[in-house]
């Protein structure tokens, strides 16, 4: 839809900052977008305004009201992204400080005993939240096995461990080093069949940039978002909590609000930053149906994101115009499989005879950004089992366009030829 919209996607790519040329490499082509999204020009420039305002929330004057406006608002814009109106929203330090949050709440909050299931396809942010805390709150951790050979994972790994004394699971919607979506809504729904009152938590922090959230069907207790990873910036995460999980004991100020979640007073910037990330969606959705809701608008998007980002793994694994793809190059292997219906706009791939250090050296000499991830505290999971030391991840997002995709091939060639 994208693609074939050449007027469209020059549109789409003027609204980002950066989008070819690095502030300190100058001209580059960013596939790295997995460890960072570009930001949104609308985001630099709200972040600058709310930096300068020196008012609070909670004060008897227009700016603080304003203040509290902005807030509400966001929270209603977070409803249409996420879609759910009940729970609650609230602002923290980072995803991964959310995550630790929500997991450390469920398991010392939930029913003593019992256990905490996730799997090997998660972040260490989950996983190190759920193995601490379960070892303070007196109850055993499980990590059931994702599939190797497709890089995710199934309901039935989950249901092969899962008892009915399961208090806490986690589930990570889209893995960050194979780039493959896990069906949120089929494992929670085995999860519940054997625990129905389980708290589960899920890491969305990789999958929000690809749209298509739905967090009403996912019959879950928590998500966690980075928005520096969906068109924002540093130095906030979104929460997002069920009303069961937002009344277990927590941490808040003695005497406060009860149900509050947040700790001291937050950015209201950060809140409005997001707003322009939903308005964003809100637009291109505009662009690419007639959809007459926010809600429908941002579905609508997400749809366009998703067949983008497929037409651009697509490419690079299949092939464009007379450049082979990444498939059918000798000496390159691909993470996941070349056809797999899962894969979000990212390939990890690796070289014979190269190490990921050096291909992502080689690449950027060609002016292409890229990552190594290592068998290390973060991605040794997915590593360690296919006996790989490193994998090169590219990672794109709708804004890179099938030029950039070709460039990349070209690049590839070079380094076996």
């Amino acid at each position: 839809m994208l693609h074939n919209n050449a007027q469209l996607i020059t549109e789409v790519r003027d609204r980002f900052a950066h989008i070819d040329e690095c502030p300190f490499e100058g001209k580059r082509i960013f596939f790295e977008n997995a460890g960072g999204a570009l930001t949104l020009k609308s985001v630099v420039e709200t972040s600058a305004k709310f930096a300068a305002i020196p008012d609070n929330q909670g004060r008897d004057n227009k700016a603080s009201n304003a203040l509290v406006d902005i807030i509400n608002q966001s929270k209603e814009d977070m409803s249409a992204f996420f879609g759910i109106n009940s729970g609650t929203f609230f602002v923290g330090e980072s995803g991964t400080e959310i995550l630790f949050r929500l997991i450390r709440t469920a398991i010392l909050g939930s029913k003593p005993g019992g256990l905490v299931l996730g799997s090997t396809l998660e972040h260490p942010a989950s996983v190190s939240a759920c193995m601490k805390w379960s070892e303070l709150g007196n109850k055993t951790y499980i990590s059931v096995e994702h599939d190797n050979e497709n890089g995710s994972i199934d309901p039935s790994a989950y249901l092969k461990a899962m008892t009915p004394d399961v208090r806490v699971a986690t589930i990570i919607h889209t893995s960050p080093v194979t780039g493959m979506s896990v069906d949120v809504t089929k494992i929670v729904s085995a999860v519940r069949s054997i625990s129905p009152n389980c708290f589960i938590i899920v890491d969305g922090i990789q999958h929000a940039a690809h749209g298509g959230l739905d967090l009403e069907s996912y019959k879950i207790d928590g998500y966690a978002v980075s928005p520096y990873k969906v068109f924002s910036r540093h130095g906030y995460g979104i929460g997002w909590l069920s009303d069961r999980l937002r009344d277990l004991p927590h941490e808040n100020l003695i005497g406060g609000p009860a149900h509050n979640w947040e700790l001291g007073t937050r950015d209201t910037g950060s809140y409005a930053a997001f707003s322009d990330v939903v308005n964003y969606f809100d637009w291109l959705g505009s662009q690419v149906s007639s959809k007459n809701t926010k809600r429908d608008r941002i579905l609508a998007a997400g749809r366009a994101i998703h067949q983008q980002e497929k037409t651009l793994t697509n490419a690079m694994i299949g092939g464009v115009g007379n450049l082979t793809g990444l498939a059918n190059l000798p000496g390159i292997g691909i993470l996941g499989g070349a056809e797999n219906a899962r894969r979000e706009g990212l390939v990890s791939m690796t070289v014979k005879g190269m190490t990921a250090e050096q291909v992502v050296s080689s690449l950027r000499k060609k002016g292409i950004r890229v990552h190594a991830r290592k068998s290390d505290h973060y991605s040794g999971n997915i590593l360690r089992p296919l006996n790989l030391e490193s994998c090169t991840r590219v990672s794109m997002c709708h804004y890179n366009n099938i030029e950039e995709v070709s460039e990349f091939l070209n690049a590839v060639r070079s380094l076996i030829d």
